[in-house]
C-alpha cells in the first residue's frame, strides 16, 4: 500500500510539474520582472530617440549578440562602436511610432517582441534639406536575468519599406 501512496504522489509530482526545491515565482514577483524587461527596452529606444548612445552599453551582457536585417553586429559593444554609434551622428531625427510590445517572463529569461514603424530624418550632406526614411520594424530580444540584473543577450530587430518614403 504504501508502495502504491508513493508511486500515485510522485505521478501527481510529475504530472503538474512541481518537485522539491524547485520554486514558482509569484505573480508579484513575474509583474516586477516584466516592468524591469520593459524599462530596459524602453530606456534603449529613448536614447535612440536622443541620438545617443549613452548609457546604453550597461544594458547589454558583455557577450550580448546583435543581429541586425539579415547581419552578424557581433557584441553591443562591437555594434556600438562601428554601427549604431557613427550611425545616429547622421541623423537629425530618431522617432518611433505604432509601437508594441510582447513581454514573456520565463526565468532566468525574458522573451520580447516588438513592432513598430521608425522615420529617421537624415542630415543633409550639401546644407539642403536632408531625406527622411520611413520603414516598419521588427525586435526580438532575448534577456537573461543574472544577479538580480536584466541584460539583454541577444537583440535581433529587422525592417521593410512602410510605402511611406
Amino acid at each position: 500500500m504504501k508502495r502504491i501512496t508513493l508511486q500515485i504522489f510522485l505521478m501527481a509530482l510529475f504530472l503538474t510539474g512541481t518537485s522539491f526545491g524547485q520554486t514558482n515565482p509569484n505573480k508579484e514577483n513575474l509583474d516586477q520582472d516584466r516592468a524591469a524587461v520593459l524599462r530596459i527596452l524602453e530606456s534603449y529606444k529613448e536614447a535612440l530617440q536622443n541620438l545617443t548612445t549613452e548609457g546604453t552599453l550597461e544594458l547589454f551582457a558583455k557577450d550580448s549578440e546583435v543581429f541586425e536585417s539579415g547581419g552578424v553586429e557581433g557584441t553591443y559593444q562591437h555594434y556600438l562602436d562601428h554601427h549604431i554609434g557613427p550611425e545616429l551622428g547622421h541623423f537629425n531625427s530618431f522617432r518611433f511610432s505604432d509601437y508594441t510590445i510582447e513581454v514573456k517572463v520565463e526565468l532566468p529569461f525574458a522573451f520580447t517582441t516588438e513592432s513598430y514603424d521608425y522615420t529617421i530624418g537624415l542630415k543633409s550632406e550639401n546644407g539642403g534639406e536632408g531625406k527622411t526614411i520611413s520603414r516598419k520594424g521588427v525586435a526580438t530580444t532575448i534577456l537573461k536575468k543574472t544577479d538580480g540584473d536584466w541584460k539583454i543577450v541577444k537583440m535581433h530587430n529587422s525592417s521593410r519599406n512602410n510605402g511611406k518614403n
